[in-house]
């Protein structure tokens, strides 16, 4: 989990992704020789902050969001969302500004739903703030911040380490519309013929998805995936001995719906570990789900 731990604690709001980017094509540059195919790396110029790895003769691509939550400081120390962070009063923030490193609070001001932060002076308007993270694991559980997304990230990461044929995609902006997702399908349709995807993210515990019973494969949220091919993800996880939840939302969405707005035909699918806590500094997921996405990720990558 010490690569887990390392991500979660990087600052990389949607719209300032450069962070995380750059760990990420560090960490791909010195791990890649102990994989057991080297893929080609695009990114830079025309990908923004976004990275794509192409192995061997892909027919499937994994997306995996690299952003976060966060606010943004307006006036006055006064907090902007970015995307749908829990606003719980007293917890703690973090972000830098031309001033320095800041660590603050959050305060919530009941009477008009404002969102501020305690801080000593007037921070730099435009700082983009995070939750501080305080990463926790014990026998069953790891829990922290941030885990949507960087626990889908870690999951495309422990394929790369056997991955043969397939595309890896780690995208931009997800939490505040998927702004990335857009340019990222034509790319991986015009240049590679990819028509299939799968979406490496994090879901909800919810009444018929709970702690401990395996990855879930989503039937829709917010997004109607064309059937035919969760059909065929279903029966491959069904014939395997890899635990997994069927998932049914009405409201919720990744990077699959803007895949599915696009004008491109690619096919996609939501599978994830579901977290509680969604979108708070104590974000909490099992051990044993994790373990099933991996499995479950190597498998689909295999079959599909």
């Amino acid at each position: 989990m010490d690569l887990l731990k390392k991500l979660c604690q990087i600052e990389a709001p949607s719209g300032n992704e450069g962070a995380m980017t750059e760990f990420l094509l560090d960490y791909i540059k010195k791990e890649k020789k102990h994989w057991k195919k080297q893929p080609v790396i695009h990114s830079g110029d025309g990908f923004q902050d976004c990275i794509v790895l192409a192995f061997g003769k892909p027919r499937t691509a994994v997306f995996a969001h690299i952003d976060s939550i966060g606010f943004t400081v307006r006036y006055k120390n006064e907090l902007i969302k970015i995307g749908g962070p829990q606003t719980i009063n007293g917890c703690k923030l973090v972000g830098e500004d031309s001033k320095g490193k800041i660590e603050t609070k959050l305060v919530l001001n009941k009477k008009d739903y404002t969102i501020m932060c305690d801080y000593k002076r007037e921070i730099d308007r435009g700082t983009m703030l995070t939750f501080k993270p305080q990463f926790r694991e014990d026998k069953n559980y790891v829990q922290c911040c941030y885990l949507d997304n960087r626990l889908g990230v870690w999951n495309t990461l422990q394929l790369a380490k056997t991955l043969e044929n397939g595309l890896i995609v780690f995208s931009c902006w997800e939490e505040t519309g998927g702004g990335s997702v857009a340019y990222l399908a034509k790319f991986i349709y015009e240049k590679y013929q990819v028509k299939q995807a799968l979406i490496s993210d994090i879901t909800w515990v919810t009444e018929g998805v709970p702690h401990g019973k395996g990855v879930v494969v989503s039937l829709r949220d917010s997004g109607l995936p064309r059937r035919s091919y969760i059909n065929r993800i279903v029966k491959i996880a069904q014939k395997s001995k890899i635990p997994f939840q069927l998932e049914v939302e009405g409201t919720g969405g990744s990077d699959g719906n803007v895949i599915h707005r696009s004008p491109y035909p690619i096919d996609w699918c939501f599978v994830g570990a579901p977290e509680a806590h969604v979108h708070s500094p104590d974000e909490k997921v099992h051990k044993k789900d994790i373990q099933a996405m991996v499995d479950m990720y190597k498998l689909l990558m295999k079959e599909l």
